[in-house]
């Protein structure tokens, strides 16, 4: 059985709905099942509650072969490590008492650079990487850059400014990667009974783009036109506090930004092995043109 947390997420429900496809044995964790399509739930068993509580963690691993992990990212949290490795710790408790055998997850790139260091949010992911592959079970974390899908956070701003905002360098080239190549990947390491140990896996799109590249392919895409304007740390900040964002969570994203514009996600070589093969035009013109209709 393979046990799927935050199903309901862009890269959780798209794992879900593709290991359904290969008529997987599923069992899902979820704080709220009535957001589960109706669909999935009549194939698949669901334990209400979150992946960081310990009973509801230790009910959902038992007889469980392999688990797809992904961390909630409390924007609450006291500490990045209260909402990374700390929040991992009753699950890897519960992986050890119940033999859970291999655990996917995803993380950051990051880990060959000295950019990791201090790069908040990916410094905090790659400790929980080390915290999962301490529990004993064999650990696979996709590491990624940033995601083409975070874009859908600036929908409202497309359509009513004509444009997103970041503290990205304009002119910073660098890989993004879609959601569902990440969901597609982490199906094939669920489904594949074969490896062991812990390692990485990188997960990159087939191109680096800079914002203003972005800009340019969505304004083609979508047949408006799209800009780019980036803003300055403190206006971020101001923006995610505004949104209810506690303290860590928003100087960790500033950190991580941060490490970006230095080349944090540049570090790694994209390898035929490692290259997802959406394109950003390819994902504006199937996640992103449908999320501006809407």
């Amino acid at each position: 059985m393979l046990l799927v947390t935050a199903p309901t997420s862009n890269i959780g429900s798209t794992l879900v709905d593709l290991l359904l496809q290969q008529d997987a044995d599923l069992r899902l964790i979820a704080r709220d099942p009535a957001k589960l399509d109706a669909r999935v739930r009549d194939r698949v068993e669901v334990v209400a509650g979150s992946h960081g509580d310990p009973a509801a963690i230790d009910a959902a691993c038992r007889g469980v072969d392999a688990v797809f992990w992904l961390t909630p990212n409390d924007p609450a949290a006291a500490t990045l490590d209260a909402s990374f490795a700390d929040f991992a710790r009753p699950a890897c408790e519960a992986f050890a008492r119940h033999g859970v055998e291999r655990v996917v997850g995803i993380s950051a790139l990051g880990r060959d650079t000295p950019l990791a260091d201090d790069a908040g949010c990916v410094t905090a992911s790659l400790a929980m990487d080390d915290t999962i592959a301490a529990s004993g079970v064999a650990y696979r974390a996709v590491v990624c850059p940033s995601f083409m899908d975070n874009l859908l956070n600036h929908v409202g701003a497309i359509k009513e400014q004509g444009r997103f905002f970041m503290t990205i360098d304009p002119d910073l080239e660098a890989p993004l990667t879609a959601c569902s190549d990440i969901a597609e990947l982490s199906a094939r390491l669920l489904l594949d009974g074969t490896w062991s140990g812990a390692g990485e896996v990188p997960c990159l799109g087939p191109e680096d783009l800079s914002p203003n590249d972005l800009a340019r392919i969505a304004s083609q895409t979508l047949g408006i036109p799209v800009a780019y304007q980036q803003i300055p740390n403190h206006a971020f900040a101001e923006r995610m506090s505004g949104f209810g964002m506690g303290q860590a969570m928003v100087q960790g994203l500033i950190d991580m930004f941060d490490a970006k514009n230095q080349g944090l996600d540049t570090a790694r070589p994209r390898t035929p092995e490692s290259t997802a093969p959406t394109t950003f035009a390819t994902w504006c013109r199937t996640v992103l043109a449908p999320a501006i209709d809407s």
